[in-house]
């Protein structure tokens, strides 16, 4: 199978990549060449900026594939020209969106008939917390306009594992690496759902080679911050309640990741309907190997590469503290 894949050197994308070779498949990136240019020296590489027609000139005289997979496209405008360009070159265009375009995500139970959600000003091109979902979903139907019946809708929850720059899960086994008194959020039935990049990865390239089209959820199974943080091999945690936490301020989601106010009195408000995934050959591999296939990495990477917006170690004792005092 002949792919071609836009962006192809971060995170999922490089994971794609390794996937997609490993199986044999003739692979083609398309990317600017400003991030892991020299992942893979012997892959085929056209370097453009999607965002105008001049910047996707690379793409005329390449082709044809058997599908695109689209890593990158969180702009209506940006996933029309690509999809545009790319319609008479291949016969499935795969866009990676997002379970946020759900209307009502995270707080009820989802799937793939959801109702999406929408923004006011559909020609906005400033990509925030609030717009990020109804702006992919705008992209979802740029792809179908170009492909009628022939796209394939891929929407991934929190994607975790190695090569994740985000910090958001990576957090949990580097924080149980280090000892101590761990804070956690709730209690250890609070529940959290994600899913490996490998198998993400795996499940996308299947899929392909299968000629599916669609749309497919896909996340992990659910299950809790108890279960999460004993993989992590977590020794000594203390939960702390939500209204705790959020009265010192802090973050949900980035300075405590995975925790989603709410979710410990509606554990079935978050849990993204993964069924139809499943039934087309979606498999997760155990939840250990995703922890020390994490902190394996992290312990590889740069120092200068960590970390985001997570709590520190002062501001978490801060808040151990207050709570025992309490």
């Amino acid at each position: 199978m002949k792919l071609l894949i836009l962006g192809g050197t971060i995170f999922l994308g490089r994971h794609l990549v390794d996937v997609a070779l490993a199986r044999g498949h003739d692979v083609t990136l398309f990317n600017r060449g400003k991030s892991g240019p020299a992942l893979f020296p012997d892959v085929p590489t056209l370097h453009g900026d999607r965002k105008t027609d001049e910047g996707l000139a690379a793409l005329d005289s390449a082709g044809p594939f058997d599908a695109v997979i689209d890593t990158c496209g969180y702009v209506p405008r940006v996933v029309r020209l690509s999809a545009q360009k790319l319609a008479g070159k291949t016969s499935t265009y795969c866009f990676i969106s997002t379970v946020s375009v759900y209307k009502n995500w995270p707080g009820e139970p989802c799937d793939e008939t959801g109702t999406l959600a929408t923004i006011e000003d559909e020609a906005t091109e400033e990509v925030t917390g609030e717009t990020y979902g109804a702006l992919k979903v705008l992209c979802e139907k740029e792809a179908e306009a170009a492909f009628p019946g022939k796209n394939l809708i891929v929407r991934p929850g929190l994607i975790v594992g190695p090569s994740d720059p985000t910090d958001r899960f990576a957090y949990w086994p580097n924080r149980a690496m280090q000892g101590g008194e761990i804070l956690a959020p709730g209690s250890p039935e609070t529940p959290v759902q994600f899913i490996d990049v490998r198998d993400l990865a795996e499940w996308n390239i299947r899929l392909l080679e299968e000629g599916q089209t669609g749309v497919f959820n896909a996340d992990g199974q659910q299950t809790s911050f108890g279960t999460l943080l004993a993989a992590c091999g977590a020794e000594r945690v203390t939960y702390v309640s939500e209204k705790f936490l959020e009265e010192q301020s802090v973050a949900p989601w980035s300075q405590l990741p995975l925790w989603i106010p709410g979710m410990a009195e509606n554990p079935g408000g978050g849990a993204t309907n993964v069924e139809r995934a499943v039934k087309s050959g979606l498999t997760y591999r155990p939840l250990k190997e995703t922890t020390e296939g994490t902190l394996a990495w992290l312990l590889a990477r740069p120092a200068e590469g960590t970390w985001k917006s997570t709590l520190t170690r002062e501001r978490e004792a801060e808040v151990l503290a207050a709570w025992h005092a309490a």
